[in-house]
């Protein structure tokens, strides 16, 4: 057995012998007891150095969780042993309840390197093998969390190497597709998430105070503000704390920008792969095989579409369940939308325009007149509510609910025309491209021949005005992507048109009266 490497050196031959975790995990796992000593640290901070015995069991518990954490993190470090052989990929883990897991090479189908702040303190990383199965997490990832950069490259290297053996890969494609442009810092704020992190630190930190019975209304800041505020009207301090918490939401949004695209690079290596590198305090590196690239996918929220950016996703197979793909699916950060779209050709070099939105096909009137009645359905719902409670509480109420229906009226029209006039679909090429969306529209392009079934649905509103949703079925991305509201008739000629025969074994076709 190897002593502290995780590697063999490359003129060993593969499966010679078992590797190990670094030792300095055993660091790390001793750093996580700080934590808890942190947070009484700053209680005393807080409370002016009092304390009491709430305060002392809330602290003892958490002690003992982090050493409970600190434990099972020291017990991986001294139980797990790995081998990469020729032809599988093995790990064994585990002292009172052993786990023996192997995944044949030829299933990979990403491996990726993730690492924390800690683990960067200490020099480590963790590599992450996914089979690409839609199966349990568990069951289709395995991961070694504490071995050396340098160790984790090598090893993806060797998997890589041992995976593409005798298969025909271009090797002259190597370069950088994309770099961070730090004047793209001004699509930071534009993301919506940020408002709604307000909201969730505010909630979390009411939450740990209450635990040390410390009441944040009793706080000297608390009570500042509301010597200096608390005559103002309740209308102006309304719009005051929208406009605050409105504030903290873009400064979150681009501190997030910062933290996950810092150091962001997309490049094409050897052996067709496209690598994405980003983050500032978490590093990530993932990996997606052009080989199963099977599209692109333009978001343009918004924001991000009044500042004329867009993102640009990749729709691939392999790269997990809905929640992985998700999260390792990107290939640019919020971004000017011309350089997503030559980002776009690069990556997939089918042609300029693959998924521009000029040039599809409209959808018919009748989609737009549900959007309508949608947007006027949740004006009257939205508007009763304040209606109803000014009955009970005071015709102030009223008129509230009254100026809050005329005023969301136009807006969610408005938004209706915009979602409508975002629908479109066209086959181009080898690919079926859609579109839809309001808030946040999106443009898919997929390969035909990847389709693999699909899907008729129509909702009773759909039914009434004899519109159908065709959903186009799959192994990529988020498994299923929609063209709404077709006619029947619409709906059939293009399943039929982008896979031909696909339709054929369901279609009852009319008797010739003739």
């Amino acid at each position: 057995m190897t002593s502290d490497t995780s590697v063999r050196p490359p003129s060993r031959a593969a499966g010679e012998d078992w590797g190990r975790l670094n030792s300095r995990l055993l660091l790390v796992n001793l750093s996580i007891l700080a934590a808890p000593v942190a947070m009484f640290l700053a209680s005393l901070a807080v409370t002016g150095g009092d304390t009491n015995l709430q305060v002392i069991i809330t602290l003892g518990s958490l002690f003992v969780t982090f050493l409970v954490i600190s434990g099972i993190g020291l017990m991986r470090l001294f139980t797990t042993r790995y081998r990469l052989t020729e032809d599988r990929f093995e790990l064994h883990t585990g002292l009172l309840f052993r786990s023996e897991r192997s995944v044949p090479i030829g299933r990979i189908r990403g491996v990726d390197l993730t690492a924390n702040p800690v683990h960067r303190i200490f020099g480590l990383t963790t590599l992450r093998i996914d089979s690409g199965d839609q199966s349990d997490a568990a069951a289709r990832r395995l991961a070694l969390d504490g071995i050396t950069k340098a160790e984790a490259l090598e090893l993806r290297s060797r998997i890589i190497a041992l995976r593409d053996a005798g298969q025909a890969r271009p090797v002259d494609s190597d370069g950088v597709l994309s770099r961070l442009d730090w004047s793209w810092l001004r699509y930071g704020p534009l993301t919506l998430w940020g408002v709604g992190g307000v909201f969730i630190a505010a909630a979390s930190a009411y939450r740990t105070l209450s635990e040390l019975q410390v009441n944040p209304l009793d706080l000297g800041i608390i009570k500042d503000l509301e010597n200096r505020f608390g005559t103002i009207p309740l209308w102006y301090g309304a719009l005051l704390a929208a406009v605050l918490i409105v504030v903290l939401g873009m400064i979150g949004s681009t501190a997030t920008f910062i933290e996950n695209w810092a150091g962001y690079e997309l490049r094409r290596e050897d052996g067709g792969i496209l690598r994405i590198r980003r983050g500032l305090l978490a590093t990530r590196s993932v990996s997606i095989e052009e080989r199963h690239l099977r599209g692109l996918e333009l978001v343009e929220p918004i924001p991000l579409r009044w500042a004329k950016g867009a993102k640009l996703n990749a729709v691939a197979s392999g790269l997990g369940n809905q929640e992985d793909n998700r999260r390792r699916r990107a290939l640019t950060p919020p971004t000017p939308r011309g350089e997503a779209l030559r980002v776009a050709a690069e990556a997939l070099p089918t042609g300029p325009g693959l998924i521009e939105r000029k040039g599809l096909l409209p959808h018919p009137r009748e989609a737009l007149r549900r959007r309508i009645n949608r947007a006027l359905i949740w004006s009257v719902l939205i508007a009763a509510v304040p209606v109803g409670l000014g009955l009970w509480l005071g015709s102030w109420l009223v008129i509230t609910g009254v100026i809050t229906g005329v005023v969301l009226v136009p807006v969610l029209v408005a938004f209706a025309f915009n979602a409508y006039h975002s629908l479109g679909h066209l086959l181009r090429g080898r690919f079926l491209v859609m579109c839809s969306g309001a808030f946040a529209r999106r443009t898919v392009a997929h390969q035909r021949e990847a389709i693999i079934g699909w899907k008729f649905s129509r909702t009773p509103f759909q039914r009434r005005v004899g519109l159908i949703t065709l959903g186009a079925t799959t192994a990529a991305g988020e498994g299923v992507y929609h063209v709404y509201d077709l006619t029947e008739g619409q709906g059939i000629a293009l399943a039929e048109t982008a896979v031909p025969g696909l339709l054929a074994p369901f279609i009852e076709r009319a008797p010739d009266r003739g």
